[in-house]
């Protein structure tokens, strides 16, 4: 089956437009985490091809799929949701945060939101699908538009941090970017609940 039969299958009970929800940055030790929602036409002469899991696609690939996506799209809202927030309220709450307000941005324009494994209790009808990314089109594509954001948020921090090489490892927690952290201390981007391990006392004021 593929992930445009697998969101055409929902069309057979009566569903008109499907959503899809993806994050990219659950894991990064420095950065938001990003969440996409996106609404895409499922007729044939629509369908992007080359669309899959974010992860599964070079960085060229996504960038040139971002830009078709967002062409094609029916609707789309974007979320990021900072590194102080995710300190506060925890790495799942906080995505759950950014779904919850990707699903608010567009209320009444979806009968269906799919959401890659997490689960959401919405006014809109949600569907948590394990691996979803990999299975479903609308969740591929929403995949790829908060992969390319984040990275692209990313880059231009690299511009104000370049002793970390953000615009290379984009935060996550690279041998790098590691061995930076304990040269450097932390920054005000990094996430304090998720950089206690590799950072010391000594090395805990934030550079500015």
């Amino acid at each position: 089956m593929t992930l445009v039969d697998f969101d055409r299958e929902r069309l057979t009970i009566g569903v008109k437009r499907i959503a899809g929800i993806d994050e990219a940055g659950r894991g990064p030790l420095a950065g938001p985490v990003c969440v996409a929602m996106v609404v895409m036409p499922l007729d044939d002469k629509d369908i992007i091809d080359g669309v899959n899991d974010s992860k599964k696609l070079t960085e060229k690939k996504r960038e040139e799929l971002y830009d078709r996506i967002i062409e094609k799209a029916e609707c789309y809202h974007i979320e990021l949701i900072d590194e102080k927030v995710i300190d506060s309220i925890n790495i799942l709450n906080a995505t759950k945060l950014g779904m919850s307000n990707c699903i608010k941005a567009l209320k009444g324009k979806c009968d269906i939101v799919l959401i890659d494994a997490v689960q959401l209790h919405e006014d809109v009808v949600t569907e948590s699908i394990i691996k979803g990314d990999a299975k479903s089109y609308n969740i591929a594509c929403a995949s790829i538009l908060a992969k390319v954001t984040r990275d692209r948020y990313m880059i231009e921090l690299d511009k104000k941090y370049p002793q970390y090489n953000f615009a290379k490892h984009k935060g996550y927690g690279t041998k790098e970017h590691i061995d930076n952290l304990k040269k450097y201390g932390k920054c005000e981007i990094h996430r304090n609940t998720f950089i206690s391990h590799f950072v010391g006392q000594e090395n805990n004021e934030s550079i500015q």
